[in-house]
Protein backbone atom coordinates (compact mmCIF):
# COMPACT_ATOMS: atom_id res chain seq x y z
CA UNK A 1 0.00 0.00 0.00
CA UNK A 2 1.63 3.67 -0.69
CA UNK A 3 1.59 6.56 1.37
CA UNK A 4 -0.38 9.97 0.25
CA UNK A 5 2.25 12.56 -1.02
CA UNK A 6 1.73 15.14 1.92
CA UNK A 7 2.63 12.26 4.63
CA UNK A 8 5.60 11.11 2.78
CA UNK A 9 6.50 14.72 2.59
CA UNK A 10 6.09 15.62 6.69
CA UNK A 11 8.23 12.27 6.86
CA UNK A 12 11.13 13.41 5.34
CA UNK A 13 11.11 17.06 6.85
CA UNK A 14 10.14 15.50 10.35
CA UNK A 15 13.06 14.88 11.36
CA UNK A 16 14.27 18.64 11.00
CA UNK A 17 11.46 19.51 13.18
CA UNK A 18 12.63 17.20 15.50
CA UNK A 19 16.31 17.53 16.20
CA UNK A 20 16.28 21.59 16.45
CA UNK A 21 14.39 23.28 19.77
CA UNK A 22 13.53 27.07 19.85
CA UNK A 23 13.84 28.56 23.23
CA UNK A 24 12.87 32.09 24.61
CA UNK A 25 15.33 33.56 26.46
CA UNK A 26 15.91 37.29 27.58
CA UNK A 27 19.21 38.98 28.24
CA UNK A 28 19.74 42.48 30.57
CA UNK A 29 22.53 44.74 29.73
CA UNK A 30 23.17 47.13 32.28
CA UNK A 31 24.91 49.85 29.76
CA UNK A 32 25.05 52.43 32.65
CA UNK A 33 28.02 51.77 33.74
CA UNK A 34 31.47 49.81 32.67
CA UNK A 35 32.30 46.81 35.05
CA UNK A 36 35.94 47.05 33.25
CA UNK A 37 37.67 48.47 30.51
CA UNK A 38 40.22 47.05 28.27
CA UNK A 39 42.99 48.16 26.08
CA UNK A 40 42.04 50.08 22.92
CA UNK A 41 44.23 47.33 21.22
CA UNK A 42 43.29 44.04 23.02
CA UNK A 43 43.60 41.90 20.42
CA UNK A 44 46.58 40.50 20.35
CA UNK A 45 48.72 37.47 18.40
CA UNK A 46 52.10 36.19 18.43
CA UNK A 47 54.81 35.17 16.47
CA UNK A 48 57.09 32.11 17.85
CA UNK A 49 60.93 31.14 17.49
CA UNK A 50 60.06 27.26 16.88
CA UNK A 51 62.13 26.06 14.27
CA UNK A 52 60.37 23.26 11.43
CA UNK A 53 61.79 20.45 13.84
CA UNK A 54 59.36 21.06 16.33
CA UNK A 55 57.09 18.01 16.40
CA UNK A 56 54.46 16.66 18.84
CA UNK A 57 52.25 13.20 18.04
CA UNK A 58 53.80 12.85 15.02
CA UNK A 59 53.21 16.38 13.57
CA UNK A 60 56.08 19.02 12.86
CA UNK A 61 53.39 21.91 11.74
CA UNK A 62 55.65 24.44 12.20
CA UNK A 63 57.00 24.69 8.28
CA UNK A 64 58.73 28.20 7.97
CA UNK A 65 57.19 30.29 10.24
CA UNK A 66 59.83 31.02 12.80
CA UNK A 67 61.10 34.38 13.88
CA UNK A 68 64.17 33.31 12.10
CA UNK A 69 62.77 32.26 8.80
CA UNK A 70 59.13 33.60 8.41
CA UNK A 71 58.75 34.86 4.57
CA UNK A 72 57.80 38.67 5.29
CA UNK A 73 57.28 39.36 1.52
CA UNK A 74 55.05 37.49 1.53
CA UNK A 75 51.75 40.03 0.60
CA UNK A 76 48.72 37.97 2.58
CA UNK A 77 51.17 38.15 5.80
CA UNK A 78 51.22 42.05 5.42
CA UNK A 79 47.98 42.83 4.15
CA UNK A 80 46.77 40.13 7.43
CA UNK A 81 48.40 42.32 9.99
CA UNK A 82 47.32 45.76 8.49
CA UNK A 83 43.69 45.12 8.30
CA UNK A 84 43.68 45.41 11.96
CA UNK A 85 45.35 48.94 11.78
CA UNK A 86 47.11 48.08 14.15
CA UNK A 87 47.68 44.71 15.24
CA UNK A 88 49.85 43.86 19.00
CA UNK A 89 52.13 41.59 18.16
CA UNK A 90 53.54 39.67 20.99
CA UNK A 91 57.38 37.97 19.92
CA UNK A 92 58.04 35.10 22.51
CA UNK A 93 57.59 31.62 23.09
CA UNK A 94 59.34 28.92 24.78
CA UNK A 95 62.81 29.28 23.04
CA UNK A 96 62.75 32.63 23.88
CA UNK A 97 64.87 31.98 27.30
CA UNK A 98 67.92 30.53 24.78
CA UNK A 99 67.83 33.14 22.43
CA UNK A 100 70.99 35.22 22.15
CA UNK A 101 71.46 38.15 20.23
CA UNK A 102 74.62 38.74 17.99
CA UNK A 103 75.26 41.78 18.87
CA UNK A 104 78.14 43.54 21.21
CA UNK A 105 80.57 41.34 23.09
CA UNK A 106 79.86 37.75 22.83
CA UNK A 107 81.66 34.90 24.72
CA UNK A 108 80.65 32.39 21.60
CA UNK A 109 79.92 32.16 18.20
CA UNK A 110 75.71 32.31 17.53
CA UNK A 111 74.48 29.77 15.72
CA UNK A 112 70.83 28.92 14.74
CA UNK A 113 68.93 26.55 16.53
CA UNK A 114 69.40 22.80 16.39
CA UNK A 115 68.05 19.87 18.01
CA UNK A 116 69.65 18.84 21.32
CA UNK A 117 69.11 16.09 23.29
CA UNK A 118 69.65 17.47 26.28
CA UNK A 119 68.86 21.02 25.81
CA UNK A 120 65.96 22.74 26.96
CA UNK A 121 63.12 21.69 24.97
CA UNK A 122 65.57 19.40 22.97
CA UNK A 123 66.86 22.14 21.30
CA UNK A 124 70.11 24.60 21.39
CA UNK A 125 70.62 28.37 21.84
CA UNK A 126 69.51 29.96 18.64
CA UNK A 127 71.00 33.34 16.96
CA UNK A 128 69.21 36.21 16.18
CA UNK A 129 71.38 38.12 13.78
CA UNK A 130 71.04 42.15 13.78
CA UNK A 131 70.26 41.99 10.19
CA UNK A 132 67.40 39.74 10.56
CA UNK A 133 65.55 41.85 13.37
CA UNK A 134 66.18 44.87 10.73
CA UNK A 135 64.23 43.02 8.64
CA UNK A 136 61.75 42.54 11.08
CA UNK A 137 61.35 46.12 12.43
CA UNK A 138 61.02 47.22 8.61
CA UNK A 139 58.06 45.00 8.80
CA UNK A 140 56.84 46.00 11.54
CA UNK A 141 57.19 50.02 10.66
CA UNK A 142 55.33 49.24 7.07
CA UNK A 143 52.50 47.01 9.05
CA UNK A 144 52.01 49.29 11.32
CA UNK A 145 52.09 46.46 14.61
CA UNK A 146 52.42 47.19 18.04
CA UNK A 147 55.16 45.13 18.98
CA UNK A 148 55.87 43.28 22.83
CA UNK A 149 59.28 41.64 22.71
CA UNK A 150 59.89 38.66 24.97
CA UNK A 151 63.59 38.49 26.25
CA UNK A 152 65.76 36.11 27.02
CA UNK A 153 65.83 35.49 31.08
CA UNK A 154 67.81 32.65 31.94
CA UNK A 155 71.53 34.28 30.20
CA UNK A 156 73.76 33.91 32.95
CA UNK A 157 71.99 31.60 35.22
CA UNK A 158 72.84 27.70 36.08
CA UNK A 159 70.81 24.73 36.48
CA UNK A 160 69.90 24.08 40.31
CA UNK A 161 68.28 20.83 39.52
CA UNK A 162 65.78 19.28 37.42
CA UNK A 163 64.15 22.48 36.28
CA UNK A 164 65.24 24.81 38.79
CA UNK A 165 67.98 27.74 37.63
CA UNK A 166 69.56 29.56 40.45
CA UNK A 167 72.00 33.00 39.97
CA UNK A 168 71.38 36.44 38.87
CA UNK A 169 70.58 37.54 35.49
CA UNK A 170 73.38 38.75 32.82
CA UNK A 171 72.03 41.64 31.48
CA UNK A 172 74.84 42.49 29.28
CA UNK A 173 73.09 41.05 25.81
CA UNK A 174 70.03 42.27 26.78
CA UNK A 175 71.73 45.43 27.27
CA UNK A 176 73.49 45.65 24.16
CA UNK A 177 70.38 44.31 22.09
CA UNK A 178 68.19 47.18 23.25
CA UNK A 179 70.60 49.60 22.94
CA UNK A 180 71.30 48.64 19.42
CA UNK A 181 67.08 48.70 19.00
CA UNK A 182 67.21 52.10 20.27
CA UNK A 183 70.16 53.14 18.35
CA UNK A 184 68.24 52.47 14.90
CA UNK A 185 65.22 54.20 16.18
CA UNK A 186 62.80 50.93 16.10
CA UNK A 187 59.88 51.34 18.29
CA UNK A 188 59.13 48.54 20.92
CA UNK A 189 55.53 49.30 22.98
CA UNK A 190 56.91 47.23 25.75
CA UNK A 191 59.93 44.25 26.71
CA UNK A 192 58.58 41.03 28.39
CA UNK A 193 60.95 39.66 30.73
CA UNK A 194 61.31 35.53 30.79
CA UNK A 195 58.50 32.90 29.14
CA UNK A 196 57.16 30.54 31.34
CA UNK A 197 59.49 30.49 34.55
CA UNK A 198 57.08 31.27 37.09
CA UNK A 199 55.53 28.38 39.31
CA UNK A 200 56.80 25.48 39.00
CA UNK A 201 57.58 26.41 35.30
CA UNK A 202 57.55 24.78 31.74
CA UNK A 203 60.79 23.35 31.53
CA UNK A 204 62.63 25.92 33.48
CA UNK A 205 62.12 27.96 36.76
CA UNK A 206 63.29 30.71 38.85
CA UNK A 207 62.78 31.74 42.34
CA UNK A 208 59.89 34.39 42.57
CA UNK A 209 62.13 36.65 44.84
CA UNK A 210 65.43 36.31 42.51
CA UNK A 211 63.07 37.25 39.32
CA UNK A 212 61.84 40.16 41.22
CA UNK A 213 65.56 41.64 41.64
CA UNK A 214 66.05 41.33 37.84
CA UNK A 215 62.78 42.70 37.12
CA UNK A 216 64.06 46.05 39.31
CA UNK A 217 67.08 45.35 37.23
CA UNK A 218 65.47 45.28 34.13
CA UNK A 219 63.71 48.61 34.90
CA UNK A 220 66.62 50.50 36.08
CA UNK A 221 67.90 49.75 32.84
CA UNK A 222 64.89 50.64 30.52
CA UNK A 223 65.42 53.59 32.22
CA UNK A 224 68.89 54.33 31.58
CA UNK A 225 68.86 53.37 27.93
CA UNK A 226 65.65 55.36 27.25
CA UNK A 227 66.62 58.12 28.69
CA UNK A 228 66.68 60.32 25.81
CA UNK A 229 64.63 58.28 23.80
CA UNK A 230 60.46 58.05 23.76
CA UNK A 231 58.20 56.87 24.23
CA UNK A 232 59.20 54.36 27.16
CA UNK A 233 58.53 50.86 26.46
CA UNK A 234 56.49 49.05 29.10
CA UNK A 235 57.81 46.48 31.06
CA UNK A 236 55.72 43.11 31.59
CA UNK A 237 56.43 40.27 33.54
CA UNK A 238 56.35 37.03 34.10
CA UNK A 239 55.42 35.42 30.74
CA UNK A 240 54.11 32.49 32.66
CA UNK A 241 50.97 30.34 34.09
CA UNK A 242 49.47 32.19 37.18
CA UNK A 243 50.70 30.63 40.67
CA UNK A 244 49.23 32.73 43.30
CA UNK A 245 52.09 32.77 45.84
CA UNK A 246 54.68 33.55 43.09
CA UNK A 247 53.25 36.47 41.45
CA UNK A 248 52.26 37.72 44.65
CA UNK A 249 56.10 37.65 45.97
CA UNK A 250 57.18 39.17 42.24
CA UNK A 251 54.90 42.35 42.91
CA UNK A 252 55.99 42.20 46.47
CA UNK A 253 59.99 42.15 45.64
CA UNK A 254 59.63 44.08 42.44
CA UNK A 255 57.27 46.68 44.40
CA UNK A 256 55.11 49.81 43.12
CA UNK A 257 55.70 51.11 39.85
CA UNK A 258 58.18 48.29 38.12
CA UNK A 259 55.88 46.09 36.39
CA UNK A 260 53.45 47.29 34.47
CA UNK A 261 51.58 44.43 33.31
CA UNK A 262 51.16 41.05 34.35
CA UNK A 263 51.32 38.20 31.70
CA UNK A 264 49.79 35.06 32.02
CA UNK A 265 49.30 32.44 29.69
CA UNK A 266 46.48 29.58 28.97
CA UNK A 267 46.32 26.63 27.56
CA UNK A 268 42.86 25.28 28.84
CA UNK A 269 41.45 22.90 26.32
CA UNK A 270 44.68 20.23 27.52
CA UNK A 271 46.72 18.51 24.98
CA UNK A 272 46.86 19.02 21.63
CA UNK A 273 46.54 15.28 21.36
CA UNK A 274 43.04 15.09 23.21
CA UNK A 275 40.48 13.56 20.91
CA UNK A 276 37.98 14.92 23.27
CA UNK A 277 38.93 18.79 22.27
CA UNK A 278 35.73 19.25 20.77
CA UNK A 279 33.56 17.95 23.63
CA UNK A 280 35.49 20.54 25.73
CA UNK A 281 35.09 23.35 23.31
CA UNK A 282 31.17 23.18 23.49
CA UNK A 283 30.83 22.13 27.17
CA UNK A 284 30.39 25.19 28.88
CA UNK A 285 30.95 23.70 32.26
CA UNK A 286 34.52 23.16 30.90
CA UNK A 287 35.08 26.67 29.21
CA UNK A 288 33.79 28.50 33.02
CA UNK A 289 36.53 26.75 34.91
CA UNK A 290 38.97 29.26 33.45
CA UNK A 291 37.13 32.26 35.24
CA UNK A 292 38.99 30.84 38.76
CA UNK A 293 42.24 31.85 37.05
CA UNK A 294 40.90 35.38 35.66
CA UNK A 295 39.19 36.23 39.03
CA UNK A 296 42.10 35.42 41.32
CA UNK A 297 44.64 36.99 39.09
CA UNK A 298 42.36 39.94 39.20
CA UNK A 299 42.38 40.02 43.30
CA UNK A 300 46.11 39.01 43.38
CA UNK A 301 46.42 42.83 41.01
CA UNK A 302 43.88 44.54 43.21
CA UNK A 303 45.26 43.30 46.94
CA UNK A 304 49.33 42.85 45.68
CA UNK A 305 50.19 45.17 43.25
CA UNK A 306 46.94 47.44 41.49
CA UNK A 307 50.24 49.86 39.62
CA UNK A 308 49.85 46.78 37.77
CA UNK A 309 47.33 45.20 35.07
CA UNK A 310 46.64 41.53 33.43
CA UNK A 311 47.58 40.46 30.20
CA UNK A 312 47.12 37.42 28.52
CA UNK A 313 50.57 36.75 27.00
CA UNK A 314 49.86 33.85 25.04
CA UNK A 315 47.12 31.60 24.74
CA UNK A 316 46.48 28.99 22.36
CA UNK A 317 43.51 26.47 23.62
CA UNK A 318 45.18 23.14 23.06
CA UNK A 319 48.97 23.33 24.26
CA UNK A 320 51.65 21.42 22.07
CA UNK A 321 51.24 23.26 18.64
CA UNK A 322 47.39 23.18 19.40
CA UNK A 323 44.84 20.42 18.09
CA UNK A 324 44.88 19.25 14.17
CA UNK A 325 42.05 20.11 12.65
CA UNK A 326 40.16 21.54 15.59
CA UNK A 327 42.66 24.67 16.45
CA UNK A 328 42.79 25.83 12.65
CA UNK A 329 38.99 25.28 11.55
CA UNK A 330 35.50 26.93 12.34
CA UNK A 331 34.87 25.15 15.44
CA UNK A 332 37.67 26.90 17.47
CA UNK A 333 36.03 30.12 17.52
CA UNK A 334 33.70 29.46 20.11
CA UNK A 335 36.16 28.40 22.29
CA UNK A 336 38.22 31.63 21.41
CA UNK A 337 35.56 34.10 21.26
CA UNK A 338 34.29 33.04 24.44
CA UNK A 339 38.07 33.52 25.96
CA UNK A 340 38.12 37.29 24.26
CA UNK A 341 34.65 37.64 26.12
CA UNK A 342 35.71 35.78 29.56
CA UNK A 343 38.70 38.02 30.00
CA UNK A 344 37.80 41.09 29.26
CA UNK A 345 35.07 40.97 32.17
CA UNK A 346 38.00 40.22 34.70
CA UNK A 347 39.55 43.40 33.94
CA UNK A 348 42.20 42.03 31.42
CA UNK A 349 43.88 44.67 29.08
CA UNK A 350 44.97 42.56 26.21
CA UNK A 351 44.80 39.36 25.14
CA UNK A 352 47.56 37.64 22.59
CA UNK A 353 46.96 34.82 20.66
CA UNK A 354 49.19 32.06 20.18
CA UNK A 355 49.53 32.42 17.23
CA UNK A 356 49.28 34.86 14.35
CA UNK A 357 51.14 31.90 12.00
CA UNK A 358 52.90 28.43 13.44
CA UNK A 359 51.66 25.54 14.42
CA UNK A 360 47.77 24.42 14.04
CA UNK A 361 46.59 27.65 16.18
CA UNK A 362 47.69 29.62 13.87
CA UNK A 363 45.03 32.76 12.46
CA UNK A 364 46.67 32.60 8.83
CA UNK A 365 47.90 28.84 7.94
CA UNK A 366 51.55 27.49 7.99
CA UNK A 367 51.59 26.87 4.45
CA UNK A 368 49.49 29.35 2.52
CA UNK A 369 49.06 32.27 4.71
CA UNK A 370 45.48 32.04 4.21
CA UNK A 371 43.59 33.30 7.16
CA UNK A 372 41.75 30.33 9.33
CA UNK A 373 38.31 31.28 10.97
CA UNK A 374 39.43 32.30 14.48
CA UNK A 375 41.80 35.25 12.16
CA UNK A 376 38.16 36.73 11.24
CA UNK A 377 36.63 36.03 14.58
CA UNK A 378 39.54 38.00 15.67
CA UNK A 379 38.86 41.17 13.71
CA UNK A 380 35.32 41.26 13.85
CA UNK A 381 36.04 41.83 17.66
CA UNK A 382 39.10 43.98 17.19
CA UNK A 383 36.30 46.17 14.59
CA UNK A 384 33.10 45.83 16.77
CA UNK A 385 33.88 45.09 20.71
CA UNK A 386 35.24 48.76 22.44
CA UNK A 387 37.11 49.08 25.67
CA UNK A 388 33.99 49.22 28.17
CA UNK A 389 32.34 45.93 29.14
CA UNK A 390 28.84 45.95 30.29
CA UNK A 391 27.57 42.67 32.41
CA UNK A 392 24.76 40.92 30.83
CA UNK A 393 22.45 38.67 33.12
CA UNK A 394 20.46 35.83 31.70
CA UNK A 395 17.76 33.64 32.10
CA UNK A 396 19.37 31.40 29.71
CA UNK A 397 20.76 27.95 29.45
CA UNK A 398 24.70 28.24 29.92
CA UNK A 399 25.14 27.01 26.59
CA UNK A 400 24.04 30.68 25.04
CA UNK A 401 27.41 32.95 26.04
CA UNK A 402 26.75 36.95 26.01
CA UNK A 403 28.56 39.31 26.01
CA UNK A 404 28.27 43.32 25.78
CA UNK A 405 30.48 46.22 25.00
CA UNK A 406 30.86 49.83 23.52
CA UNK A 407 31.10 49.80 20.29
CA UNK A 408 34.59 50.48 18.93
CA UNK A 409 34.89 54.23 17.55
CA UNK A 410 30.88 54.80 17.90
CA UNK A 411 28.25 55.30 19.59
CA UNK A 412 26.43 52.15 20.36
CA UNK A 413 26.58 49.04 22.05
CA UNK A 414 27.90 45.48 20.78
CA UNK A 415 26.36 42.03 22.13
CA UNK A 416 28.29 39.00 21.31
CA UNK A 417 26.16 35.61 21.23
CA UNK A 418 27.65 32.45 21.13
CA UNK A 419 25.61 29.19 20.82
CA UNK A 420 27.51 25.71 21.76
CA UNK A 421 24.16 24.12 21.82
CA UNK A 422 23.63 21.52 18.57
CA UNK A 423 19.95 21.33 18.83
CA UNK A 424 18.92 24.85 20.31
CA UNK A 425 18.15 28.24 18.36
CA UNK A 426 17.62 30.55 20.56
CA UNK A 427 15.20 33.50 20.51
CA UNK A 428 16.59 36.61 22.54
CA UNK A 429 14.88 39.82 23.81
CA UNK A 430 17.55 42.35 25.14
CA UNK A 431 16.03 44.56 27.74
CA UNK A 432 18.44 47.41 29.40
CA UNK A 433 19.33 48.54 32.99
CA UNK A 434 18.94 52.15 33.75
CA UNK A 435 18.95 53.90 36.71
CA UNK A 436 17.21 56.94 37.60
CA UNK A 437 16.86 59.71 40.46
CA UNK A 438 14.58 59.47 43.36
CA UNK A 439 14.46 61.11 46.76
CA UNK A 440 17.35 62.13 48.54
CA UNK A 441 19.52 61.24 45.76
CA UNK A 442 18.83 57.63 46.22
CA UNK A 443 18.65 55.46 43.07
CA UNK A 444 15.97 53.08 41.79
CA UNK A 445 17.28 50.14 39.08
CA UNK A 446 14.67 49.84 36.52
CA UNK A 447 14.38 47.96 33.74
CA UNK A 448 13.57 49.26 29.56
CA UNK A 449 12.78 47.95 26.42
CA UNK A 450 16.80 47.86 24.88
CA UNK A 451 14.60 49.88 21.68
CA UNK A 452 13.79 53.02 23.62
CA UNK A 453 17.36 53.23 24.32
CA UNK A 454 18.54 54.01 20.61
CA UNK A 455 18.71 57.52 19.12
CA UNK A 456 16.81 57.95 16.15
CA UNK A 457 20.31 58.17 14.12
CA UNK A 458 22.54 56.09 13.07
CA UNK A 459 26.54 56.69 11.99
CA UNK A 460 26.58 54.32 8.81
CA UNK A 461 23.00 56.18 7.71
CA UNK A 462 24.54 59.47 7.26
CA UNK A 463 21.18 60.94 7.34
CA UNK A 464 19.47 63.44 10.17
CA UNK A 465 16.32 62.41 9.66
CA UNK A 466 13.75 61.28 12.49
CA UNK A 467 12.31 59.07 10.37
CA UNK A 468 14.88 57.13 9.50
CA UNK A 469 13.63 53.29 10.12
CA UNK A 470 15.29 51.80 13.25
CA UNK A 471 17.69 48.99 12.39
CA UNK A 472 20.51 47.13 13.75
CA UNK A 473 23.91 45.58 12.31
CA UNK A 474 23.80 42.12 12.26
CA UNK A 475 27.23 39.71 11.51
CA UNK A 476 26.16 35.83 11.60
CA UNK A 477 29.05 33.51 11.65
CA UNK A 478 28.62 29.74 10.40
CA UNK A 479 30.67 27.20 8.95
CA UNK A 480 30.95 26.05 5.34
CA UNK A 481 28.17 23.18 4.84
CA UNK A 482 27.08 23.03 8.60
CA UNK A 483 31.05 21.25 8.75
CA UNK A 484 32.35 22.57 12.39
CA UNK A 485 35.63 21.15 11.10
CA UNK A 486 35.61 23.80 7.99
CA UNK A 487 38.69 26.32 7.17
CA UNK A 488 35.82 28.20 5.61
CA UNK A 489 34.28 30.67 7.92
CA UNK A 490 30.55 32.14 6.72
CA UNK A 491 29.44 35.72 7.19
CA UNK A 492 25.70 36.33 6.65
CA UNK A 493 25.84 32.96 4.72
CA UNK A 494 29.08 34.32 2.23
CA UNK A 495 32.11 33.00 2.47
CA UNK A 496 34.78 35.08 3.56
CA UNK A 497 37.68 34.42 1.36
CA UNK A 498 40.47 36.71 0.14
CA UNK A 499 40.33 39.22 -2.69
CA UNK A 500 42.19 37.95 -6.23
CA UNK A 501 44.69 39.97 -5.34
CA UNK A 502 45.24 38.92 -1.61
CA UNK A 503 43.25 41.97 0.00
CA UNK A 504 41.06 40.65 3.15
CA UNK A 505 37.18 40.64 2.34
CA UNK A 506 35.01 43.40 3.60
CA UNK A 507 33.20 42.62 6.43
CA UNK A 508 29.01 43.80 5.70
CA UNK A 509 26.55 43.33 8.47
CA UNK A 510 23.43 42.79 7.65
CA UNK A 511 20.94 45.60 8.70
CA UNK A 512 17.86 44.28 10.08
CA UNK A 513 14.70 46.13 11.49
CA UNK A 514 15.54 46.94 15.06
CA UNK A 515 11.47 45.49 16.30
CA UNK A 516 12.11 41.75 14.40
CA UNK A 517 13.19 38.93 16.69
CA UNK A 518 16.69 38.41 17.81
CA UNK A 519 17.78 34.47 16.82
CA UNK A 520 20.89 32.22 17.12
CA UNK A 521 20.99 29.39 15.40
CA UNK A 522 22.56 26.19 16.65
CA UNK A 523 26.14 26.21 16.90
CA UNK A 524 26.57 29.75 15.46
CA UNK A 525 27.82 32.90 16.54
CA UNK A 526 26.59 36.14 15.97
CA UNK A 527 27.87 39.98 16.89
CA UNK A 528 25.00 42.85 16.73
CA UNK A 529 25.73 46.28 16.93
CA UNK A 530 22.68 48.75 18.28
CA UNK A 531 24.32 52.11 16.97
CA UNK A 532 24.25 54.63 18.69
CA UNK A 533 22.43 53.08 21.35
CA UNK A 534 22.92 56.11 24.56
CA UNK A 535 24.29 54.54 26.88
CA UNK A 536 25.76 56.20 29.94
CA UNK A 537 28.69 54.02 30.40
CA UNK A 538 30.38 54.47 27.37
CA UNK A 539 30.47 58.15 27.54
Amino acid sequence: MGFPPFLLIFLAVCPAFLAQIVEDTALLIDATVKIAETDANYVCATLDWWPKEKCDYNDCPWGYTSLMNLDLSHPFLANSIQAFNPLRLRLGGSLQNRVIYDVGNLESRCHAFTKQEDGLFGFSKGCLHMNRWDELNSFFKKTGALVTFGLNALHGRQRAGKRVWGGNWDSSNARDFINYTISKGYQIHSWEFGNELSGKGIGANVDAEQYGKDVIHLNNLIDQLYKNFQPRPLLLAPGGFYDKEWYEKLLEVSGPGTVDALTHHIYNLGPGSDHNLVNKILNPLHLNKIANTFSNLSQTIEMNGPWTSAWVGESGGAFNNGGHNVSNTFVNSFWYLDQLGMAAKYHTKVYCRQTFIGGNYGLLDTSTFIPNPDYYSALLWHRLMGKGVFAVSSNSSSYLRSYAHCTRNRAGVTLLLINLSNQTQYRVSIESSVHTSSHANEKSNHKKSFIHGLKKTFSWVGSKSSDVTLSREEYHLTPLNGNLHSKTMLLNGLPLQLTEIGDIPSLSPVLVNIVSPISVAPLSIKFIVFPNYNSPGCR
